[in-house]
């Protein structure tokens, strides 16, 4: 089989399962793509590639769901994450990658831990600013900019129908910002666009598969499986960050 053939169908195999799961819990699609497509082809090309159908994917979202999310908040966000970029910036100089990763991993355990606990975590002003923050802060220190955004739409008590669509506008804006990063610096290669490709085909089946879960569940479950995510993510971030 052509090699360029394959590469595409891996795309389509990957970001199928990749946007399933953003479709059931509002973000994932990253932790499970990069990893899976890091195995077939440069990390790069996996970053890329994964940045750019979640902007796609996310901006469709947002469109469907325009009347769940919550304006207000996305702005909010949106405006602290810019603050917090050059902050990621100064901290990715003045201490390695792996160890920024480590301390989010092992912060994010615990914030989980809290909210398992059924503990109500600081939702207010500060709370969101700095979660905002820290949301821009770690896209461009450590490329793992949601955990600090799903924490706190948990706390702040979010429906699933809203917790998702919030969230998507706001990744959907990061994601641009990203995507045109990604272009000036001429982070496109082939083997990111037919991957791209692929995602193109992949992503609407994963996403109207992982719909239908996630419409089906309960907020109680919801809640449960989201927190589940966050966990995992925490662990193989400071897997990785340790090795």
């Amino acid at each position: 089989m052509d090699h360029f053939l394959v590469i595409v169908l891996v795309g389509v195999a990957v970001f199928a399962v990749a946007a399933a799961a953003q479709a059931v819990t509002g973000f994932g699609s990253a932790l499970v793509g990069v990893p899976l497509l890091a195995v077939v082809v440069d990390p790069v090309a996996a970053v890329v590639s994964v940045t750019a159908v979640a902007f796609v994917m996310t901006t469709a979202a947002v469109r469907r769901e325009r009347h769940h999310l919550e304006g207000s908040t996305v702005r909010r966000f949106v405006v602290w994450g810019l603050l917090g970029l050059p902050i990621g910036l100064a901290a990715l100089r003045l201490l390695p990658p792996a160890r920024l990763t480590l301390v989010m991993a092992v912060v994010l355990l615990l914030l989980v831990g809290l909210l398992a606990a059924g503990i109500r975590l600081p939702s207010g002003p500060v709370a969101q600013r700095v979660a905002g923050v820290t949301s821009g802060a770690l896209l461009t220190s450590t490329g793992m900019n949601g955990p600090p955004l799903v924490v706190m739409f948990q706390a702040m008590g979010m429906s699933p129908l809203r917790f998702r669509a919030t969230l998507q506008a706001v990744f959907s804006i990061q994601d641009l910002l990203a995507v045109v990063g990604f272009a000036v610096v001429g982070s496109f290669s082939r083997t990111a666009l037919l991957l791209v490709l692929g995602g193109m085909a992949g992503m609407p089946l994963g996403w109207a598969v992982g719909d239908r879960a996630f419409r089906a569940l309960s907020p109680v479950v919801f809640r449960r499986i989201v927190l589940g995510l966050l966990a995992v993510t925490a662990v193989v971030a400071g897997t990785k960050a340790l090795a």
